[in-house]
């Protein structure tokens, strides 16, 4: 009996001794939890504010606290092609399709990524575009060959503007306080957008939390894209009868006599 207790005091204190180190907690909120498309939709922005909730039990850092915040938008279906030259023309060559790649991604960050963390912990964390590049989609392998897929899917997102990577995007208010903006461009899609903060000190993951928010269309933009999606019969009829219908009122605006 005595072997039993000691037995359930060593495995309470071995399931308890995580939760005594894990001393800070992360607390976060944004500016917005609904960003609207409407007709003159140019490009927003989402403020991200956080605040590092430290209990009794606190040990002291070494160093200062760091903090990284990875967006992910809507995941989509993405099919790279290499482009081959032929003669004065280029072809498209060989492809390769990703599945689950996130159609927005911002890394932002409050310092240089080698002053948060080790290149082992960002890479499992997917912090950073060459953190990204290495995981970014699920495809079939290729003896290592789909890493050039891979690493040309996130540099044609980058210039498209939707992977962005910004390592002074975080700033710290006061040594508990931070806030990010988050810049989405015109092009973003619309979708549900995952908001992961992470909390560093001395190279360690301290605290992570998890947020949302989403980028969805109003007005006349939304019913015009219900109807495409629930209607995609009468959708098509009425736009070609729309192409129609202009086509005709050109000719006879512009005809000469």
């Amino acid at each position: 009996m005595r072997i039993a207790r000691l037995f359930a005091v060593a495995l309470l204190a071995c399931l308890l001794a995580p939760l005594a180190a894990r001393a800070e907690s992360l607390v976060t909120s944004l500016s917005s939890h609904q960003v609207a498309i409407s007709s003159n939709y140019s490009g927003s922005q989402v403020v991200l504010f956080g605040a590092i909730r430290r209990d009794g039990q606190t040990i002291s850092r070494t160093g200062p606290y760091q903090a990284a915040v990875v967006v992910r938008g809507p995941p989509q279906t993405v099919t790279v092609r290499l482009r081959e030259e032929m003669g004065v023309v280029w072809i498209n060559g060989e492809q390769q399709k990703f599945a689950d790649v996130p159609a927005f991604y911002a890394a932002l960050t409050s310092a240089p990524l080698d002053q948060i963390a080790a290149p082992a912990l960002r890479d499992r964390l997917a912090i950073g575009l060459d953190g990204l590049a290495r995981h970014v989609g699920e495809t079939a392998e290729r003896d290592g060959r789909e890493m050039v897929f891979r690493q040309s899917l996130v540099r044609l997102k980058r210039e498209m503007g939707l992977y962005v990577a910004a390592e002074r995007g975080v700033a710290f208010v006061t040594p508990q306080v931070f806030r990010a903006a988050i810049v989405l461009p015109a092009d973003a899609p619309p979708g549900n957008y995952e908001v992961d903060v992470m909390l560093f000190s001395g190279g360690s993951l301290l605290a992570r939390d998890r947020t949302n928010f989403e980028l969805v269309k109003i007005g006349f933009e939304q019913r015009i894209a219900t109807l495409a999606e629930e209607q995609s019969l009468l959708y098509g009829l009425g736009t070609a009868g729309a192409a129609l219908f202009l086509g005709w009122l050109a000719s006879v605006v512009f005809r000469r006599d």
